[in-house]
């Protein structure tokens, strides 16, 4: 099989740059191990978020960090045994999280956010995905005057750096939005502007649908045996192999698997992170998706029930599934809303692949003419895939992407 470009990795950022490029007129083979969007693209809180302008920092109180160090919190935890591994990527990530930097990244990252409802709207209405998508923002709940203050003041100031639009709402009109909620909240925050998606995974196959209608092809293959060829590359899959002259390295957490084969050091980190679908009780719902802010756990109204999302686990990509954020969030949860049964049959888990300066990686292989990297989206890959798809096209075309992207470049880290 021929083609003019070999996108690796199937999740929602494969899938964008994948169709992004076929709507251009390329002839494009996606390849992955498994099924579009069954690995870290399945499991998140349906976010498009358009507020997300600011990169998730690593803590700098030292009060925060000496409780996230008792390792009981929803929001973070670590294995200890991989804390010798996984300890420089951490320093690198604390580093950039230092005021100044963490500011200047912030103003590098948000390009890519204004764009992301934007661009996924045109594929959403290319697609007919409409029925996937609420466009009805998300909230925040506060237990404490002293977060929701805290919040108030960083929301007022996303509205008047970027235009983020946000509602404040005091504990009765928290209660009249969400009336199955306990009493436990002082009050709220929502964003009004990002889009909520009731079916991530659906909406992942969604785009791979409208990419094949492009002409598009996806077969499973085995990305590490990509391997360059006089006029570009090939890569071994069930249905033979695949020649192309360009090749899209686009495989989330296991980029590596390709990028280090070819002299590349990335440091890559991982978030993992957890979720379990619950049914409401009877003659109860929830009405938004919703975070419990001190306690750092999502429950988000999808299609398949209520599901509940965890925060960050630091471990080793492959170690084995510990799910014991979702156990201890379940609990709180089950304290401020009224949960049913337990929907999936065990906790599903993904890896979130991070930089340790919070920006993707979005460009030309430093050193292969014809090789291409979109990785690293930490929390927003499902925000940011579209416009990622879009400006990485672009810029393999020659054309001038519709954003500069020289921020996001992979020699950044290997020059």
């Amino acid at each position: 099989m021929a083609a003019d470009v070999i996108v690796l990795g199937a999740g929602i950022i494969g899938v964008s740059v994948a169709l992004q490029l076929a709507r251009r007129g390329k002839s494009v083979v996606l390849v992955d191990r498994r099924g579009p969007g069954e690995e870290t693209s399945f499991g998140n809180a349906g976010l498009i978020q358009r507020e997300g302008v600011v990169p998730y920092a690593f803590p700098q109180d030292i009060a925060l960090l000496l409780r996230y160090s008792l390792n009981n919190s929803i929001d973070a935890r670590y294995h200890l045994s991989a804390l010798p591994k996984i300890a420089p990527f951490l320093g690198r990530y604390w580093y950039n999280s230092a005021a100044t930097r963490h500011g200047a990244i912030a103003r590098a990252y948000a390009p890519l956010i204004e764009h992301s409802v934007s661009e996924h709207s045109i594929l959403i209405d290319e697609a007919k995905a409409g029925d996937l998508i609420v466009k009805n923002g998300w909230m925040e709940a506060y237990r404490t005057a002293a977060r929701r203050d805290a919040d108030y003041a960083f929301a007022e100031r996303l509205a008047r750096d970027h235009g983020i639009s946000h509602t404040k709402l005091d504990a009765e009109e928290l209660a009249s939005a969400e009336p199955h909620l306990s009493r436990d909240f002082v009050g709220g925050l929502k964003w009004n502007d990002p889009w909520s998606v009731l079916d991530p995974h659906a909406l992942t196959l969604a785009y791979l649908k409208l990419f094949e209608s492009y002409g598009g092809t996806f077969v499973r293959g085995d990305a590490s045996t990509l391997s360059q060829t006089v006029s570009g590359w090939t890569v071994r899959t069930e249905t033979g192999a695949v020649e192309a002259k360009h090749a899209v390295v686009a495989l989330g957490p296991w980029a590596d698997t390709v990028t280090e084969r070819l002299g590349y050091r990335f440091p890559l980190g991982v978030k993992r992170g957890y979720h379990m679908h619950y049914a409401p009780q009877e003659g109860t719902k929830l009405n938004n998706w919703l975070i419990d802010a001190e306690r750092g756990y999502f429950l988000a109204p999808m299609r398949k029930g209520i599901r509940l999302t965890t925060g960050a686990e630091f471990a080793e990509r492959d170690a084995p599934k510990s799910p014991v954020q979702i156990e201890r969030a379940e609990r709180v949860a089950r304290s401020v809303f009224p949960l049913g049964g337990r929907l999936d049959a065990e906790p599903w888990m993904g890896a979130r692949p991070c930089t340790p300066d919070m920006m993707p990686i979005i460009g030309k292989a430093p050193r292969h003419r014809t090789l291409w990297f979109a990785f690293g989206h930490a929390h927003h890959g499902l925000t940011l895939g579209p416009i990622t798809g879009r400006v990485l096209a672009e810029t393999m075309l020659g054309e001038t992407p519709v954003i500069a992207i020289d921020a996001y470049r992979p020699e950044r880290f290997n020059p």
